[in-house]
């Protein structure tokens, strides 16, 4: 991780974007936002897992960040408290992995625990990052699914912009006390039968117009249930409410209505 970088003038503006806009992140929402917009200008990927220790090396909070959604048995692989991915790959770098760090599944280097939980995760490399303890606690981020292998580079990048992922992250836990561990986050208020209805024909692709067709109820009344949900879930769209869904288990296959299923009563 020695290797000299310098940044085009073309990174350099995704960096300074990413620092401006990092310090207007106050919750979970501007998060997400933030990583899926001003952070993928200069580090794509496709899964961010977020880390918050506390004394003791107590882990506070776990949050995965995926624009897509995810299987359930993918979740599991990366977010499990025990042996995660997530957890692996902090766990590793308190025990000497060198940080920033780099893995691939299909080559060495790697900690055995942080490669059997990579080749498990189905994920092909892994870029992780610390900030080691601090007075507000630790915090590890690791990224995955960068769409060419990561290196020196990529180290690099992530280092720079460590310390502005960790304040944020710090600052959405001030103001988002009740989230749990795994993204296990408590939600503004339970979802209706109707609203967890809607959610689970987005999640088999429909539109709004094909959903209110089915449910017998306008598409604009399906819009402003689905503007209700985001509010709820704490998100700003479709594929975040799905995965936001998923990480707490809200729709269940015994409340979800089948593809091609009953027509329900209007509403």
């Amino acid at each position: 991780m020695n290797e000299l970088v310098i940044l085009s003038p073309l990174e350099q503006e995704y960096l300074l974007r990413v620092v401006e806009a990092g310090a207007r992140v106050r919750d979970m929402r501007q998060f997400f936002l933030w990583t899926q917009g001003q952070l993928q200008a200069l580090l794509p990927h496709q899964v961010l897992l977020c880390m918050e220790y506390g004394p003791g090396d107590a882990l506070r909070r776990l949050e995965c960040i995926h624009g897509a959604v995810l299987d359930e048995d993918i979740l599991r692989q990366l977010t499990d408290p025990a042996h995660g991915l997530a957890v692996q790959a902090a766990r590793a770098g308190r025990e000497g992995w060198r940080m920033p760090a780099i893995a691939v599944a299909s080559q060495g280097g790697a900690p055995a625990a942080v490669g059997l939980a990579l080749e498990r995760s189905g994920f092909d490399n892994l870029l992780v990052h610390g900030s080691g303890m601090l007075a507000g606690g630790a915090s590890v981020f690791a990224l995955l699914g960068l769409p060419i292998k990561p290196g020196p580079r990529h180290a690099y990048f992530l280092e720079l912009v460590l310390p502005h992922l960790h304040f944020a992250l710090l600052r959405c836990a001030q103001q988002e006390p009740a989230r749990m561990v795994q993204g296990r986050a408590g939600i503004a208020r339970p979802l209706s039968v109707r609203e967890a209805e809607i959610l689970s024909w987005v999640r088999e692709g429909k539109s709004n117009y094909e959903i209110g067709s089915i449910l017998g109820i306008s598409a604009l009344t399906v819009k402003n249930h689905l503007q209700r949900v985001y509010r709820a879930l704490g998100v700003s769209n479709r594929a975040h409410a799905l995965s936001r869904c998923h990480a707490l288990r809200l729709l269940e296959p015994e409340g979800m209505a089948p593809a091609g299923g009953r027509r329900a009563r209007p509403g």
